[in-house]
């Protein structure tokens, strides 16, 4: 049997306190992050997982046989998609509850952390439970729980796959710890810890490194592998055979991952360790100066692994990684946090590029609490007594943290807000011109939006995006043959892109051929039947060549993808008023208003239905 190295005090014979500390956290960080309630959805993936998605919307056989099968956006994370559809009956399209739900998660998961923290950090200091125990743990909860580099998987509803799984993950580690030293429940712990290990990585594949991560703490602070034991010990065989289960989850989970992502062109190995050093020392450098955070820090079009910023990060690890070695023996709390970091960091740093990221603040949400424990422990020693005037500076530091991350959290408010920070960190970013340009098109400010868009092709030639969203700045314009250069070269840069078929569909139409932009539509809806606009667009020939019925099945499709499609119900009404149906037609011109008020086109063809309806010859079939 596996054992702790002191006795099993923390947990039993509790004081009525035992859970105001973890009151006050869940308090502090709900503070921090209030401004998410007021955030909306983004055009950065939240437009392709649920405004344009149909199919998570409820907890029906349905919602649930595409949850459970679906790889959507390369991944697999039926767990998560629960909760959303949950979400979804509970709030439907509101935003708002949505972003509740990730804060409340994010609050469970400062409370799973403390009292992990109190667990590893007792069994490391070899020390009862006393005042710089709670301290320390406190301390290293709130550190992790409002530090900024937490708001991207808070603030961002599609990172709600962020915080479910780190909810389960740490709660498979806490029943873990339980397991190693309970007598009677030794083996429920177990299995309850195999289970909830299972649903994190059914909430999202980083989960894949508690196997590791249970190794390492295996050696320290459990210390039943290592040492004066060995390595073969009969206690150590025993703790192979404990993790060989999860070993074996996780090896199922990489290959899944490996199944949904189809990652895209990868790096070679000197420039994918170059990119990890990077990263990894990126991750360090935010974790002590969380300042000038982005929504996006984009891969360069080239990566120089002889570039000193290269050079640089991977001198930072190496003498890292050295010191840990060195120092394993005397400072063993110091080197374990510095190996737990790496091991969870690990499948982010850039050993198989997925995205145009060579970082992002997200990716250190499963790996930031080895370091909150490290520095929990370095202010507030277990087993000493609590200082006050570090008590001062630590409630200063996670003040100023506090407001940093209330700061960042409206970064999230909306797209243009996203977007706006991205380019103030770096302006050389194409994703974050062709973003920019995206939110000006969408407010009709055209000039702005094209300048965006040029910029955003000049910086990246090769990026099929960029030259999509410049072709809707040129066809915006009136520019129609240079607008379907642009498409034509984004379809041949990217031929799966169903949006530069749309668009493409849509120039087409405005040259007068019909049937040529149909067969663009078709293939947008082939690459993505989720693409509601297709369908309005393919509606909108179909009346153009007087098949008002064929139009209105499309318009009908479109609104089942996307219910606050204005649009579809405005082109809706036009079929209908072109039938004579005009009280049909009223009804859909409403609709539309009911979604956007400011539907100028709407408002007008409701007016002129109205007074239609009001003659004597007004139809009202």
């Amino acid at each position: 049997m596996v054992r702790s190295a002191v006795p099993a005090s923390d947990g039993r014979h509790r004081r009525p306190t035992t859970w105001i500390v973890p009151l006050f956290i869940v308090l502090g960080t709900f503070v921090a992050f209030l401004p998410a309630l007021n955030n909306g959805f983004v055009i950065w993936d939240d437009d392709k997982n649920f405004l344009s998605n149909p199919q998570y919307r409820g907890l029906g056989v349905t919602q649930l046989h595409w949850m459970w099968t679906t790889f959507h956006l390369g991944h697999y994370v039926p767990l998560s998609w629960m909760t959303l559809g949950l979400d979804y009956d509970l709030w439907g399209m509101n935003p708002a509850g949505y972003h509740l739900t990730n804060l409340l998660l994010h609050c469970a998961n400062t409370v799973l952390l403390y009292f992990v923290a109190r667990w590893i950090l007792r069994l490391a200091a070899g020390a009862p439970t006393d005042g710089g125990l709670t301290a320390a743990a406190a301390f290293a909860a709130l550190l992790f729980a409002v530090h900024p580099l937490r708001v991207e998987s808070v603030a961002w509803v599609t990172e709600r796959r962020d915080v479910l799984s780190l909810c389960f993950y740490l709660s498979s580690l806490l029943a873990y710890l339980r397991s190693s030293d309970a007598e009677a429940s030794r083996r429920r712990w177990y299995l309850a810890s195999l289970g909830l290990f299972l649903c994190a990585l059914l909430s999202k594949a980083t989960a894949m490194s508690l196997p590791a991560v249970l190794l390492v703490l295996s050696v320290y602070p459990l210390r039943v592998l290592g040492g004066g034991g060995g390595w073969w010990s009969a206690s150590a065989r025993q703790a192979y055979r404990r993790l060989a289960p999860f070993a074996m989850l996780s090896a199922t989970s990489v290959l899944l991952s490996i199944v949904a992502l189809h990652p895209p062109r990868q790096l070679d190995i000197g420039a994918k360790l170059a990119v990890s050093a990077y990263s990894l020392t990126f991750y360090l450098l935010k974790t002590v100066v969380p300042v000038r955070l982005s929504p996006l820090y984009q891969m360069p079009q080239q990566v120089d692994a002889l570039s000193p910023a290269f050079l640089v990060s991977g001198g930072v690890v190496a003498v890292l990684c050295a010191l840990a070695w060195w120092g394993r023996r005397r400072w063993p709390g110091v080197s374990t946090a510095w190996v737990v970091f790496v091991v969870i960091a690990l499948p982010m740093l850039g050993i198989v590029q997925n995205g145009p990221q060579i970082a992002a603040d997200r990716y250190t949400y499963h790996a930031a609490p080895a370091l909150a424990l490290l520095f929990g422990a370095l202010v507030f020693p277990p087993g000493r007594q609590v200082r006050r005037p570090l008590v001062a500076v630590a409630a200063l530091v996670l003040a100023c943290l506090s407001v940093l991350t209330w700061r960042q959290t409206t970064v999230w408010r909306n797209t243009e807000s996203l977007w706006t920070q991205a380019l103030a960190v770096d302006s050389t970013s194409s994703i974050a011109q062709s973003g920019m340009a995206g939110v000006l098109f969408r407010a009709n400010r055209i000039p702005e939006a094209t300048a965006h868009s040029e910029r955003a092709v000049a910086l990246a030639p090769e990026d099929p995006d960029a030259h999509d969203a410049l072709g809707v700045a040129l066809a915006r314009q009136g520019k129609l043959t240079e607008a379907v250069e642009q498409y034509e070269r984004a379809i041949a840069l990217k031929p799966t892109s169903d949006e530069a078929h749309e668009n493409l569909g849509v120039v087409t139409a405005a040259q007068g051929d019909l049937d040529g932009a149909i067969r663009h539509y078709r293939r947008a809806l082939e690459l993505n039947p989720d693409n509601a606009d297709a369908h309005v667009n393919w509606g909108n020939a179909l009346v153009r060549e007087s098949r008002p019925d064929d139009a209105i099945a499309h318009y009908e499709a479109a609104l089942r993808i996307r219910p606050d499609h204005a649009d579809a119900h405005h082109n809706w009404g036009v079929a209908l008023a072109r039938q004579g149906r005009l009280l049909e037609a009223i009804e859909q011109f409403r609709q539309a208003l009911a979604i956007d008020p400011g539907h100028a086109e709407a408002r007008a063809y409701l007016e002129k239905a109205t007074q239609l309806l009001a003659q004597p010859s007004g139809k009202n079939d």
